[in-house]
């Protein structure tokens, strides 16, 4: 039969066989064509789509296929391995912990020079001359002649000075010139947060006592103002260096779990994180129109001293979470560089490094980016935007 049937086709007009090839193409192209609108009629279908859905939330954290296929005598020592694991977690934890404790000691050593850089900065303390010698790197280093320009200008501003008889105290603005350099931090800011910030005299971190639950406090310290009667501000940022039992696998060191503020004594009508607005509203029926004016809620730095508060159930809304999550990075962010850098940020040296850590990803993306487009040019289908 193989014989006949090739025979057959070898005596066939080649027209003929075109003709066949034509009529299997049609064939497959209304296969596919009924293929799509039967997808597309699926979609379309809520209940499918409720049931697909529903099929995909299931699959969401389940074991690899690759685990159910292992021996059941693998698999069981493959939960011992995981047990051996949890023991590491709560190691880590330990560990974790004793660094805090490193860290209350050695906060207790920087205090004092942290304390003379308060004092220095809100004129308590005028530094010597040997304390304000500063030797600069070689990269620093400038030409004689230039050496020579600078003293004479320097010169020139000292006899201006002397006629406006004006003699600046200690380093003026210097936390407000801090946070204006720093991305994380100006973008809180709002002009009129600016002139209360200019009386912040210090930033000063308190960690909780040996014992005590893990937690760190920010002290923000004021001098006397026309805004508020508070002398220092506060934020508390209460940590947890445990494992979750429900997910020990997830631990990777302290997490914030939530913070507290505190309340700011305004001074009647100076309180920023408030505005009053007028609305006009109009009667229905007598049609005749008033004006009411209600107090909102303003955008401000000092905001920050009023985070959400976190319910017993844990649950917040996406806002609140965002916020929060916001917070917790600044909060952070305040302990670990700021306080301890804060001359490199006022001279924008330590945003100069904080800015190099970052060149190598945004050089990487660039590439990603122009790789992206080369595809683009490549894609038969592609159409450039006009």
């Amino acid at each position: 039969m193989a014989d006949l049937d090739n025979k057959d086709q070898a005596e066939m007009d080649p027209a003929d066989m075109e003709d066949v090839e034509e009529v299997e193409e049609e064939e497959t192209g209304e296969d596919n064509s009924k293929a799509r609108q039967l997808t597309m009629q699926m979609m379309q279908n809520p209940q499918i789509l409720a049931a697909l859905q529903e099929r995909l939330d299931g699959l969401v954290g389940s074991p690899s296929g690759y685990m159910e296929s292992l021996p059941k005598v693998v698999k069981r020592r493959v939960n011992a391995l995981k047990n051996l694991q949890v023991k590491c977690a709560h190691i880590e934890a330990k560990f974790y912990e004793e660094v805090h404790e490193l860290e209350r000691k050695y906060a207790a050593l920087y205090q004092p020079l942290f304390d003379k850089r308060s004092d220095i900065v809100r004129a308590a303390y005028e530094p010597t001359d040997e304390e304000c010698e500063w030797k600069p790197d070689e990269e620093e280093e400038l030409t004689v002649s230039k050496q020579e320009e600078m003293k004479e200008k320097a010169k020139v501003e000292e006899e201006k000075k002397d006629e406006e008889k004006e003699d600046p105290k200690g380093i003026p603005e210097f936390w407000l010139t801090v946070f204006k350099n720093v991305d994380l931090l100006s973008e809180m800011l709002q002009e009129h947060d600016e002139p209360i910030l200019k009386h912040l005299q210090d930033i000063k971190v308190k960690f909780s006592d040996a014992g005590q639950p893990m937690s760190f406090t920010l002290e923000f310290h004021f001098e006397p103002n026309d805004f508020f009667t508070n002398t220092v501000l506060t934020k508390t940022y209460k940590m947890r260096s445990e494992p979750d039992e429900s997910d020990p696998f997830s631990f990777d060191g302290p997490e914030i779990m939530g913070c507290t503020g505190c309340t700011i004594d305004w001074v009647k009508g100076k309180n920023v994180t408030l505005k009053t607005i007028k609305k006009k509203q109009k009667h229905k029926g007598r049609g005749t129109v008033r004006t009411v004016t209600k107090t909102v809620p303003n955008d401000s730095f000092f905001n920050f001293f009023s985070p959400p508060e976190v319910p017993e159930s844990g649950e917040l809304d996406e806002d609140s979470e965002a916020v929060l999550a916001a917070d917790f990075e600044i909060g952070h962010f305040i302990r670990e560089r700021i306080v301890p850098r804060a001359v490199l940020y006022f001279t924008g040296e330590a945003i100069e490094d904080d800015d190099d850590d970052y060149d190598e990803e945004g050089e990487e993306a660039d590439d990603e980016e122009g790789e992206e487009e080369a595809d683009e040019e490549n894609d038969p289908d592609y159409e450039p935007k006009v």
